[in-house]
């Protein structure tokens, strides 16, 4: 009886062990902070652990296409954004990241679309006309171009991205001096940028000769088609100057003549 009695108290004294602590669920808050201060590991492990812990929604769908945007997988964010547009059509800051990824996934005509309705609210950015302003000048709109760069330079005067992108913009429109100007200013801004150099040693060849000019109602390709003649008696005189210019307007009317001019281009600038 007694060994019976010591048996229930030591089986009484055992220690009961204590319930599993679960560590708690990350703030998306916090992870939404994170990702918005560079931290994007630290984003990853929040989103990552709150998933884990049966978090789901809007607001992680939102954090995964933002995780995505600020990581450069632009491919991956764009698939993220599109439903979440659906369900908040008035959230401008997600049509301009969506736009932007749009544009930088290379889906032109989407990112057109996105950025059209991000530039529509007051929270666009200088990147959002940037972008806008890109988009503009694949399709040949140069009153929206002229718009969106306009307004980016606005809201950010000393970015020499939205510079060198006008001065491109009005390149591929044959306002060379103008051109010029933007472009030397980027560079100004950012001078070990190639493709700004790239772009602004264009500009000077552009301006720099006596070459045919648009005459009043002379077709696009009329004139792009005098400018690459230009460009061919020019190099066979070996004035290699004069025809690099020449090919680089005739290139920018974006006619028949852009492949015919953008391979006697190559052939007349020396290789490095």
């Amino acid at each position: 009886m007694i060994a019976l009695l010591l048996s229930a108290a030591l089986a009484a004294a055992k220690p009961v062990p204590a319930p599993a602590v679960q560590p708690p669920v990350p703030s998306l808050s916090e992870a939404a902070f994170a990702i918005q201060a560079g931290r994007l590991e630290q984003a990853r492990l929040m989103i990552a652990n709150a998933v884990k812990a049966g978090v789901a929604g809007p607001e992680i769908d939102r954090l995964l296409a933002e995780l995505a945007y600020a990581s450069g997988d632009y491919q991956g964010a764009l698939p993220r954004y599109l439903p979440l547009l659906a369900s908040k059509p008035s959230d401008g800051v997600m049509y301009e990241h969506a736009g932007i990824a749009a544009m930088k996934a290379g889906d032109v005509a989407q990112g057109a679309k996105l950025l059209d309705r991000a530039t529509s609210f007051p929270t666009a950015t200088w990147r959002a006309w940037n972008a806008r302003g890109v988009a503009a000048d694949y399709r040949g709109d140069w009153a929206v171009a002229d718009e969106s760069y306009t307004r980016a330079t606005a809201l950010a005067p000393d970015r020499a991205e939205v510079l060198n992108n006008y001065g491109w913009s009005l390149l591929a429109r044959g306002n060379w001096n103008e051109a010029l100007g933007k472009l030397e200013r980027a560079s100004t801004l950012d001078p070990k940028n190639p493709r700004i150099a790239a772009n602004l040693e264009l500009a000077r060849a552009a301006v720099s000769e006596d070459l045919p000019q648009r005459r009043a109602g002379e077709s696009e390709v009329d004139w792009a088609a005098r400018l690459n003649d230009a460009g061919v008696i020019a190099r066979l005189q070996g004035n290699n100057k004069k025809a690099v210019a020449a090919f680089t307007q005739a290139i920018e009317v974006r006619t028949q003549y852009y492949a015919r001019a953008a391979n006697n281009l190559a052939m007349a600038v020396p290789q490095k």
